[in-house]
């Protein structure tokens, strides 16, 4: 019999609390940056199944609210009070996503009787593998992602099993690092563990054990009650990652967002194959893993903060992943870039609910600013350092009622800046420059969120820089509602030298003393018609250096003379502005900026519907060479050939068929 609604609100704020606790305790005694600093971790509580029920609001990543450890939790034989057990494989269980992070999950027994577990999961700056930080898009299979361990216990009834920390630790390039952060996630565990007894001492077992089943129930209601003001319908949409592969071309996510009742669906069906890359994301096709549906997490919460964050949001979405594409890939396929689909997902997301609700929903956040990492030598100590310096990241999209946060927001917003002296002090490089980047945020009625931008010197010989996400350098943030997109992302090495590289998506590369390094990560796209924004707030930005006066002029149409509006001018301009517009733009609900624009009057949907056919028709192991082949072909031909009709990619693989016989006979199969 469910408890009623006054005793569950009261235990859920335990809950929360009890998670909050968890968190707490691994922030303020894990030893890298990037967790004490940065907070990329979770804590959480799940039911004896291992559905999530309880998880903070305030500290930590907020992706994997909802986190599924039920196939990772029954890999484990048995379980006894004082166990405790680790994986960061992501193939083994699905519920570590890449190898940094590292699970942890803790039985809670109660009188003998295994009530529920406490969970959590820390991003390692590194775990060993090809490359320093573990990740980058160069890589194409999980073995180069360094070490992965299984479904395991760490502890066997309180007894730590010292050689599976022994091997852990020979494997990673700062031992000392990782183990005390594993250190502090022990310690987590222990906390959940301490706090659901204080709940179950106070509200008693049975109530305990209910409410588990009730706040999942609770929550899935309030999921339900809020998909029913979502019309009927389907809703398209797709977005880009600049590169496929390092130097690669341009790779797809696409979801169709179908709503009916109380329930929907998100097919994604026409995203891209399997890469030879790192951005693969690895979700075994299960129809509610978190990585495709994390985006619905936000969009939830954002229409409804009252919703409680846990696996019950779920229950009413499904996602259709078809296996061998960039969002169901096969073993060994490598997927430790995975964050970086996952932000082009969400953004997928964003954008089939912008057309499903044009009047609530916000333009595209920010994007393409990586988590920078640093393996440097200490000159001073000789000591070899391993670091996260910062991420770098954007604000959100302007929205129907208010411009976009600037510097971070959406979904990016629960990853924590570095302070400049504590960077400084742990790692030995100069901050040069942090701060807003003038002129980035999508110009809109209601301006998108700045991006960061972060300029940095090394000083010793060697020095490796990984950047992982590095991405927006061609495809900007979109824009909605009559808004326009974003400036995008910049990395440039030496900028403003005779010795400047433009290092685009690269995201690792060495670097000798006394080099400097510029990250400035793509804004977020506008909302609504920049000439309808007030020209006393684009005066306010200019002189608060949002915005140049340059760009006042030519995006906002607004004239600034002597640091004040000519308004007579301006409404002349502006007058202008309207005149000289096409009539496709004015009535476009999005804006993609001119290279998305340029490069979907070649890549047509019929176009990609066309490919996505034939694709599925191959093995797994053909379809990413199949793909490049014929964006190569399409790209070649010239414009009389170019019909947008689907024809030319047909045309592209019947020829592939005759050069590669051996893919004819199995296609024909």
């Amino acid at each position: 019999m469910p408890i009623d609604k006054v005793t569950l609100q009261i235990l859920a704020n335990h809950c929360a609390a009890a998670t909050e606790s968890m968190a707490y305790t691994l922030f303020r005694t894990a030893h890298s940056t990037f967790v004490k600093e940065t907070e990329d971790f979770t804590t959480g509580l799940t039911t004896p199944e291992g559905l999530t029920f309880a998880s903070p609001k305030d500290l930590g990543a907020t992706w994997f609210v909802g986190l599924d450890y039920g196939d990772a939790i029954r890999m484990v034989d048995s379980y006894r009070p004082g166990d405790l057990c680790l994986t960061n494989d992501p193939y083994s269980g699905y519920a570590c996503t890449h190898s940094p992070d590292i699970h942890l999950w803790k039985p809670i027994f109660w009188k003998d009787e295994l009530v529920c577990y406490s969970v959590g999961h820390i991003h390692n700056t590194d775990v060993g593998g090809a490359v320093p930080a573990s990740l980058s898009r160069t890589l194409v299979e999980v073995h180069q992602e360094g070490i992965r361990v299984p479904p395991s216990k760490l502890y066997n009834e309180g007894r730590l099993n010292d050689e599976l920390v022994r091997v852990m630790m020979t494997n990673v390039r700062v031992p000392e690092q990782n183990w005390g952060d594993l250190k502090a996630q022990i310690a987590a565990m222990n906390t959940g563990e301490r706090k659901v007894h204080e709940m179950i001492e106070r509200f008693g077992i049975e109530t305990f054990r209910q409410g588990m089943g009730d706040l999942l129930d609770y929550s899935e209601q309030q999921t339900r009650n809020l998909i029913r003001t979502i019309p009927d319908g389907d809703y398209f949409f797709a977005d880009y990652m600049d590169e496929d592969a390092a130097g690669g071309v341009p790779c797809r996510i696409a979801i169709t967002l179908r709503v009916k009742g109380d329930e929907l669906v998100l097919d994604y069906t026409g995203s891209d194959p399997q890469l030879t890359s790192s951005l693969n994301m690895p979700t075994g096709g299960k129809e509610r893993h978190i990585l495709p549906m994390v985006g619905l997490v936000y969009v939830f919460y954002t229409l409804d903060p009252t919703i409680l964050l846990n696996s019950g949001m779920m229950r009413p979405a499904r996602a259709i992943l078809p296996e061998g594409t960039v969002v169901n890939p096969k073993f060994p396929a490598a997927v430790g870039m995975r964050s970086l689909t996952c932000m082009r997902v969400q953004d997928t997301t964003f954008g089939c609910f912008a057309r499903a609700l044009p009047d609530r929903m916000p333009a595209c956040p920010s994007g393409g600013g990586p988590m920078m990492n640093v393996k440097t030598t200490d000159n001073r100590t000789g000591r070899t350092v391993m670091a996260s310096i910062d991420p770098v990241l954007g604000g959100a999209g302007g929205s129907p009622h208010a411009d976009g946060s600037d510097g971070s927001g959406a979904n990016s917003s629960f990853l924590k800046n570095t302070p400049v002296e504590i960077n400084e002090v742990e790692v030995p490089v100069k901050i040069l420059r942090y701060g807003l980047a003038q002129d980035s945020g999508g110009p809109g009625k209601h301006r998108g969120g700045l991006a960061s931008s972060l300029e940095f010197k090394v000083f010793a010989p060697n020095t490796t820089i990984t950047a992982r996400n590095r991405d927006r350098s061609h495809f900007a943030a979109w824009g909605a509602g009559g808004g326009k997109a974003s400036a995008p992302s910049v990395f440039a090495l030496n900028p403003g030298t005779n010795h400047e590289v433009n290092l685009e998506n690269t995201d690792i590369f060495t670097v000798e003393p006394g080099d400097v390094i510029l990250m400035t990560c793509s804004g977020a796209g506008g909302w609504g018609d920049p000439l309808e924004r007030p020209a006393d707030a684009v005066l306010h930005d200019v002189k608060c250096s949002f915005i140049s006066a340059a760009a006042a002029l030519r995006d906002y149409g607004v004239v600034i003379v002597d640091g004040k509006v000519d308004e007579r001018q301006t409404e002349s301009r502006r007058a202008a502005m309207r005149k000289e517009a096409k009539p496709a733009d004015r009535q476009a609900f999005f804006d993609y900026g001119p290279e998305r624009s340029g490069f979907e009057r070649i890549w047509t949907l019929a176009n990609y519907d066309a490919l996505t056919a034939i694709l599925k028709t191959l093995p797994v192991n053909w379809r990413f060479f199949v793909k490049r082949k014929i964006f190569d072909a399409v790209g070649r031909m010239q414009g009389g050939e170019r019909r947008g009709d689907g024809s030319e990619v047909r045309q592209a693989f019947d020829r592939i068929l005759k050069e590669y016989p051996q893919l004819q006979a199995q296609a024909a199969e």
